[in-house]
């Protein structure tokens, strides 16, 4: 049986409503070119991070998705409760089918979240039961330097 709307429309950001929120770290001037590969060396290391933790969503490895994710979330969402929010949500969705990137938002503040590094990715994904789904995901630099996840939603 199908989820209904509301499950599909979970939001285990971690307290991150960040989907279209987001504030740019971008400077008011024009951004030097140290700035902007820095950003973009920033958001090209976050996106890996995000698609390698997809890939684990993905095969359903549930528990090893919080394990990986950033320490803010583990924090704030505990294993049990993520496992059991995913499952309900994903599961029914059946296979993804496809995974297109459609927009990359670096990013220094987020509502809901402590200041730091993110980097918020949207996806347009197709799954077997949900052709027009899209997925944030929003990877922040934890305290140790390595980019993990602390948000994920999907509508």
């Amino acid at each position: 049986m199908p989820a209904p709307a509301s499950a599909l429309a979970f939001a285990m950001l971690a307290a991150l409503a960040c989907s279209c929120q987001t504030t740019s770290s971008a400077p008011t001037g024009a951004p030097s070119a140290s700035s902007q590969e820095a950003a973009t060396a920033d958001e090209r290391a976050a996106q890996v991070a995000a698609e390698a933790w997809l890939a684990v969503v993905d095969s359903g490895a549930y528990a090893q998705s919080w394990g990986d994710a950033a320490s803010f979330f583990k924090g704030t969402v505990d294993q049990g409760r993520w496992e059991a929010q995913l499952n309900g949500a994903r599961t029914p969705l059946g296979k993804v089918l496809s995974r297109t990137l459609k927009a990359v938002r670096y990013a220094t503040t987020l509502p809901g979240a402590p200041d730091g590094q993110y980097v918020v990715l949207q996806y347009a994904t197709a799954f077997t039961n949900k052709q027009g789904a899209a997925e944030t995901v929003t990877p922040m630099k934890d305290p140790d330097g390595q980019w993990r996840v602390s948000g994920y939603y999907i509508k």
